[in-house]
């Protein structure tokens, strides 16, 4: 049987994950995560693939008190109202321009000090906007392929920055649910297309070193998308049916 191993979430992109037991899925994705991103001087987005050092950055957003807690490697805290209070900005988030407002705090320096330059903390105006689509998929058996050509005995699955991680599935199975219903503990998801993949894959979750070539191997065994040349490992999905998901749920096709 196919189940949730694993949930994953960053309140604000690119940072630390964290593995909450359930998370309740709406249709714009679970309202906590990735409600943030971080934005450099000249007011672009900083782009996972290429920053690593938000890794280490730990952080806590609580949705109904509105506040939002920076831990940083030295072991300071902050904490403060998460509600916008800034400049309004446009951003790139994936293939889509988003409008965003800073939100001012006692994160900027610290974030600033960390990056080497002035760093500001932005919130879209809709939940959901930075994310290309409300849901991602990998399976255990793909995490076991990819850790068969790398000659380890495993691959941690938090490099891919998946919102649900699966027990249960053949290699690769997920690529063969496009188009279809995925009941996933209360909810209901239509699959979608495979993920393109970028270098925030090659980093260690922990530390944001590289320390695996995953694109060099998926695309020697997995090749690449004629049209545009992209790497794809696991799966996007949206939410039809809004519900709550718990770590060891079932996962069934409908």
């Amino acid at each position: 049987m196919t189940t949730v191993a694993r949930i994953s979430v960053a309140p604000v992109k690119n940072t630390r994950l964290s593995h909450p037991s359930s998370v309740e899925l709406g249709t714009n994705g679970v309202l906590e995560n990735r409600r943030f991103f971080l934005v450099g001087e000249d007011g672009r987005r900083l782009r996972s693939s290429l920053t690593a050092w938000p890794t280490v950055v730990r952080a806590r957003y609580d949705a109904a008190a509105e506040t939002l807690s920076l831990r940083f490697p030295d072991g300071a805290e902050v904490e403060a109202d998460a509600r916008p209070n800034g400049d309004e900005l446009e951003c790139d988030a994936g293939s889509r321009r988003v409008r965003v407002r800073v939100v001012d705090g006692p994160w900027a320096e610290p974030l600033s000090r960390l990056a080497g330059h002035r760093v500001r903390l932005v919130r879209p105006e809709e939940p959901g906007a930075s994310l290309t689509e409300p849901v991602t998929l990998v399976s255990d058996g793909s995490l076991a392929r990819l850790a068969h050509e790398a000659g380890r005995e495993s691959v941690d699955g938090r490099r891919f920055r998946m919102l649900f991680e699966l027990a249960g599935c053949d290699a690769h199975e997920e690529d063969g649910w496009e188009g279809r219903q995925l009941e996933v503990g209360d909810a209901m998801l239509e699959v979608g297309g495979p993920v393109d993949r970028c270098a925030v894959t090659t980093r260690d979750p922990d530390t944001g070193e590289r320390d695996l070539d995953t694109l060099r191997l998926i695309k020697s065994y997995r090749g690449q998308r004629v049209s545009d040349g992209a790497i794809l490992f696991g799966v996007y999905a949206r939410v039809t049916r809004p519900g709550v998901v718990r770590v060891g749920d079932p996962v069934r096709l409908a």
